[in-house]
């Protein structure tokens, strides 16, 4: 006999776990955000190895710095976008509960782009912090360093990844299941 809570739709604490999540993330992402403007002023670097530094960057733009320079505007484009998203998945989460490693992918994705809809309304910017940079990079990037990022882009980069193996998985299911 089984005893366990069903996943539907209709059983809040079904996707209610994934919501925690989010939250979880957001409030990891504001802490170390806080840390960072409390201890370094905007350019400070500390070198922690050969390849990586902790730094305080603003991006005004979204991803690799996409219309940073746009004159502000962007600001309100990229925070209705995020808020926008989250309504969307939020409503997916509700829906999909018990698919876990899409749930899993999708509350990534809120909690890191609600992270940083939180420093564009805010400060007016997204705080990054973590600098990478490999010499290989400097054909790509200025002096090798990749573009500074965070704890909600971290978020956001690992959802992503998580949604592109789960359709992975669900194709090859179904071409097993064709078989």
């Amino acid at each position: 006999m089984n005893t366990a809570t069903p996943l539907t739709p209709s059983n809040p604490i079904s996707w209610a776990k994934w919501l925690l999540l989010s939250a979880s993330i957001i409030a990891l992402d504001q802490w170390t955000k806080a840390l960072i403007v409390s201890h370094y002023q905007l350019g400070d670097a500390t070198p922690v190895t050969g390849f990586f530094n902790i730094v305080r960057a603003h991006n005004e733009g979204a991803a690799f710095s996409f219309l940073a320079g746009a004159g502000g505007w962007q600001r309100w484009l990229f925070t209705a976008i995020g808020i926008v998203a989250a309504v969307l998945i939020t409503w997916m989460l509700k829906r999909h509960a018990g698919q876990r490693l899409f749930s899993l992918a999708l509350a990534l994705i809120l909690g890191g782009a609600l992270g940083n809809v939180i420093d564009r309304v805010w400060h007016g910017h997204v705080v990054d912090f973590l600098d990478v940079h490999f010499a290989f990079l400097s054909g790509l990037f200025y002096g090798g360093h990749f573009p500074a990022f965070n704890v909600a882009d971290m978020a956001i980069s690992a959802g992503a990844v998580g949604l592109i193996l789960d359709e992975i998985l669900r194709w090859r299911r179904s071409r097993q299941a064709l078989a």
